[in-house]
């Protein structure tokens, strides 16, 4: 006596190969193509948004468009780059320095533009100001609890209050644990330098791999564990020797 759940075995298996082969090129395509479309789509609509907020505010006879009657993309991006290179230049200087405290003490007579100004200031010197604020090493932490462990990153040695107010005689160490799969988002913690296994994989690939939600390991993996650590091998069990009698 058969069952519908027998007549169905026999079709799962008769699935055609060149159906399946037509279905895995497919899905390999688009892994390919998904990223490469996506980057080149991202820059071509950012560069025409800078075009469209710059281009208006450049005088006609130094926009190269009114002279070869062709709407070029991306010289808009050039005027910025230029006209940005040139601010920076004036700003390390004594007169551009000297101006700048002068526009900044002049917001900060303006309530609500104050905070505005404050913050954005904050957050584009730490996105574009390239110095020791940045992340040393990633590492690993056991979070929440013992023997849980996340990847976190190295940002500093504690100082002051932190490292005094901390009961613990060794040197202590500030790292950020991010949240995945949004990095921006995590929590600073002051940990002793024994509890935090430095790894040797870079800050690139370990973001990479929060991201990816641990999909996405170091291309350079050896299969290695913590530190170059081989892993232990533990024996099959299945797989004992049968004895000899």
């Amino acid at each position: 006596m058969t069952t519908p759940f027998d007549e169905l075995e026999p079709q799962k298996k008769r699935r055609h190969p060149i159906l399946s082969g037509l279905r895995t090129s497919f899905l390999t395509g688009l892994i390919v193509i998904a990223p490469i479309g996506l980057t080149i789509w991202l820059i071509w609509t950012v560069v025409g948004w800078i075009d469209g907020v710059v281009l208006p505010l450049v005088p006609g006879r130094f926009n190269p468009e009114q002279y070869i009657g062709i709407n070029l993309r991306g010289v808009g991006v050039i005027f910025f780059l230029v006209f940005t290179v040139l601010i920076g230049w004036l700003a390390k200087g004594f007169i551009g320095r000297s101006l700048l405290r002068w526009g900044e003490s002049i917001v900060e007579t303006l309530p609500v533009v104050r905070s505005v100004y404050s913050g954005l200031k904050q957050i584009a010197e730490t996105v574009f100001t390239q110095s020791d604020r940045s992340f040393d090493k990633a590492c690993l932490v056991e979070y929440p609890r013992k023997g849980i462990w996340a990847i976190a990153f190295i940002s500093s040695t504690a100082k002051g209050e932190i490292d005094s107010g901390i009961p613990v005689n060794e040197q202590k160490v500030s790292v950020f644990l991010p949240t995945t799969p949004n990095p921006t988002s995590g929590f600073l913690l002051f940990l002793p330098r024994s509890d935090v296994i430095e790894l040797k994989m870079t800050v690139e690939d370990a973001a990479k791999l929060i991201i990816s939600a641990g999909l996405v390991y170091p291309s350079n993996g050896k299969g290695n564990g913590v530190n170059g650590a081989k892993p232990v091998e533990v024996a099959d069990p299945v797989r004992e020797p049968a004895e000899t009698g």
